[in-house]
């Protein structure tokens, strides 16, 4: 860790004047030789240096969502191309070329963070060995060896032996026990971090490798952070946690006023607009407002949560403009309630046993019906008179077919076999 530190030495001297700078701001407040002057001095630096990587953020923000929307599509270059790696580059760099989007943006955060981490590691490595380095001079580097945070000096580490942390005026169980719970936050802190952006900012409708590596990450990234901390300076712990927290707190700001489309936070941020819209009956703030100017560009493009956000509105009798505000609209409201009333008298739909019985009963009346009709027209023919004149022998009797064996046949018969009589 020495020598990578060392790597990144030209930036020792603006690190090191930042936090001179802010220990004479806060040392005024606090003492000079407090821990609480030098602790803080290294959170405004991670608050300074975060700030000024907001930018670098945004496009990490970009640059990942467009990697999670291009995923399909480069399963299906891989497999188209199997066999030739050149074609399957190209076609790649085209792909990102067509999208303008940067695989590496996602690293830039981290990749512009490096140099001050391992030039302010390399500052407390000093100051742990009595050297002056940058604008720290000799009486500064004496208050910041006399510094103690909750009883750890700065400069101390985990691995540390106990007559190194004598000479810097300290237990060894105070040092071990702060930071074994600094190495705890920051690999929860992590934890927590990437966990929310696997469960809240992620579209669960596709499914792809790239939400695998996520994953993998989520629980790699906090073990390699909980190794790696024990060798830390617990400046450099205050450092790493105090920018895990800042990431927490701006992912969370991100996930809640600009959620990932299709994905769980997008449901709960359009659940609460609505609700908005309803109290107020507009739509307000500038962010809002280019919400619903997006999901009204869509068109036929939206998602399940879009589509379901539109019908709510149609419902309240509101309709989505493209400027991303919202005006009363009469029509929508009666289609909306036309469309539920509809749905409302469609019928229900009978169960097996109700068909069933409702088939039969018309079959049983209609037999009763033909029962009746049946011993009225017998009693007819038995009050009407009757002719005298035999029937002729050749001729069956009208009521003959009636009297017919079930499963017998009508009309004239074929002869028996001989051998059958």
């Amino acid at each position: 860790m020495d020598t990578i530190a060392s790597l990144f030495s030209f930036i020792t001297y603006p690190v090191s004047w930042v936090i001179v700078q802010f220990h004479t701001l806060y040392g005024a407040i606090f003492g000079d030789d407090t821990g609480w002057a030098w602790g803080l001095s290294i959170v405004s630096l991670v608050v300074l240096i975060r700030i000024c990587l907001i930018p670098l953020f945004v496009k990490q923000i970009k640059s990942t969502r467009n990697m999670q929307v291009l995923q399909p599509k480069m399963k299906a270059i891989q497999e188209r191309y199997k066999s030739d790696k050149q074609r399957q580059s190209e076609e790649m760099m085209k792909l990102y070329k067509e999208t303008g989007t940067n695989p590496l943006s996602s690293c830039l955060p981290i990749l512009a963070q490096s140099p001050f981490f391992f030039a302010l590691y390399h500052v407390l490595s000093a100051i742990a060995s009595g050297k002056t380095i940058g604008v720290i001079d000799q009486p500064l580097l004496d208050s910041a060896r006399q510094a103690h945070i909750f009883g750890a000096p700065l400069a101390a580490k985990f691995t540390d032996s106990a007559a190194k942390v004598e000479a810097l005026g300290a237990s060894l169980t105070d040092v071990r026990v702060v930071t074994a719970v600094m190495i705890v936050l920051m690999s929860a802190s992590q934890f927590f971090t990437q966990r929310q952006l696997m469960t809240k900012n992620v579209d669960l409708t596709v499914k792809t490798p790239y939400m695998q590596q996520q994953k993998m990450l989520m629980y790699i990234f906090p073990l390699i952070f909980a190794v790696m901390g024990i060798n830390f300076p617990v400046g450099v712990l205050v450092y790493w946690l105090t920018t895990n927290v800042w990431t927490m707190g701006q992912q969370m700001y991100v996930i809640n006023q600009n959620p990932t489309p299709g994905s769980k936070a997008q449901n709960q941020y359009l659940e609460r607009l609505l609700k908005s819209v309803t109290a107020h009956g507009e739509v307000r703030g500038r962010t809002r407002r280019n919400t619903v100017k997006r999901v009204v560009a869509k068109g036929s493009d939206r998602n399940d949560i879009e589509r379901k956000f539109i019908t709510g509105l149609a419902k309240l009798g509101f309709a989505a403009q493209e400027d991303g505000t919202v005006t009363k609209s009469d029509t929508t409201l009666a289609e909306a309630e036309g469309g539920s009333a509809q749905k409302r008298q469609q019928p229900k739909r009978q169960t097996k046993a109700k068909r069933q019985s409702g088939t039969t009963q018309p079959g049983a009346a209609k037999e009763t019906d033909s029962t009746e009709s049946e011993a009225e027209t017998s009693l007819q023919k038995q009050d009407a008179p009757q002719d005298d004149k035999p029937k002729p022998a050749g001729k069956p009797a009208s009521g003959s077919s009636r009297q017919a064996k079930s499963g017998q046949r009508k009309g004239p018969q074929r002869p028996k076999h001989p051998s059958k009589k």
